[in-house]
């Protein structure tokens, strides 16, 4: 064979091996979708205090795990006690305005009842009187001082009734219903709910990372100061829309890590995101700004989906460890095999990049 014949069959040969590993690839991109672009993500908690003080005491250290309600840090409760007997303080003076209005009710009603009594007997006198007065019995000034005596009495009477009515709705209603008892016992539940949180707790268990607080800084409420990683594991893998054609919640899912090469974890697809940041229009008032691109092939859209592993792991990665996953579609299972050397060659290439 010659030189020229030899190298027209290498040349026939890198051809179909060109056309057979495009094809390849085109049917993998469908029905066995492999990405490298896949992280492991962790629950991140930040802890914010819910109060504006200085930090007197950082109880934990950096790297430790923590459980649910251990205490993190402390703020300096040293406001917040003096707002505590602030608060009982008015509780207890609330109790004695109670007792105060309680005693001039008491004397409001005691009035009434004389009053009552005066203003009877001087309307039977006014009608003695009118009576007499009829008869000349009596003169009419006489007449007219009792009738002036009895309209003093009754308006004594609506006077001292007024006060009754007025003095009850001061007091409001008696014992633990009474609101101004309540008002005063919710600033004291809300003062000693405020020195609670002087201790700043961990509302789930986690490891502290990236501790740089530090006693004596000043916090804001609301502000994160510290953060939790927690033991749950979620993957998260960008594949390009096309490749998902065929991937259903459910489907098997094979899982290589960059920091574990050689070893594959089985797992399944348990959601697929909705959308991404491009498919979000906010309502800032301003016009369309299309995007251009002189570009003849355009950059892919890429989706994300979830991942869980069927197994949990022996040693918890970090945070953002990266990871590569390749889908095994159910609908298609002759591609599994395919599916299986992919893998495989990628947990092995992992020893070298």
């Amino acid at each position: 064979m010659s030189p020229d014949q030899r190298f027209t069959r290498w040349v026939r040969v890198a051809l179909a091996a060109f056309v057979l590993l495009f094809v390849y690839f085109m049917v993998a991109d469908s029905f066995m979708p492999l990405t490298p672009q896949a992280r492991i993500m962790r629950p991140v908690t930040r802890i914010a205090p819910e109060l504006s003080a200085p930090v007197v005491e950082v109880v934990v250290r950096d790297h430790q795990h923590v459980d649910k309600g251990d205490v993190l840090f402390r703020l300096d409760a040293a406001p917040y006690e003096i707002a505590v007997e602030k608060a009982q303080l008015n509780v207890e003076q609330a109790a004695q305005e109670n007792d105060r209005l309680q005693a001039d009710l008491a004397a409001a009603r005691a009035s009434l009842s004389a009053a009552q009594a005066n203003a009877s007997e001087l309307n039977s006198e006014r009608q003695r009187a009118q009576s007499l007065v009829g008869r000349q019995s009596i003169s009419r000034q006489q007449y007219e001082q009792r009738v002036s005596a009895a309209n003093t009495a009754n308006a004594d009477v609506r006077a001292a009734e007024a006060k009754i009515t007025s003095l009850e709705a001061q007091l409001g209603e008696e014992g633990n219903a009474n609101l101004r008892l309540r008002q005063a016992r919710n600033a004291l539940a809300n003062a000693r709910l405020d020195l609670e949180r002087t201790e700043v707790r961990a509302l789930e268990a986690g490891q502290v990372t990236n501790l740089q607080l530090q006693a004596g800084d000043y916090v804001q409420a609301g502000q994160p100061v510290l953060a939790l990683v927690g033991g749950g594991v979620d993957i998260v893998a960008d594949f390009r829309e096309k490749s998902l054609r065929h991937v259903r919640v459910g489907d098997e899912a094979k899982v290589v890590l960059d920091a574990l090469p050689g070893h594959i974890f089985a797992g399944h697809v348990t959601a697929l995101d909705a959308g991404v940041r491009e498919g979000q229009v906010s309502a800032n008032g301003q016009l369309a700004d299309i995007p251009t691109s002189d570009r003849w092939v355009r950059d892919a859209q890429r989706l994300r989906l979830h991942v869980a592993l069927d197994a949990p792991l022996e040693e918890m990665p970090p945070s953002g460890a990266r990871a590569s996953v390749q889908l095994l579609p159910g609908e298609h299972t002759l591609a599994h095999p395919f599916a299986w050397l992919q893998v495989h060659l990628i947990s092995w290439l992992h020893y070298v990049y």
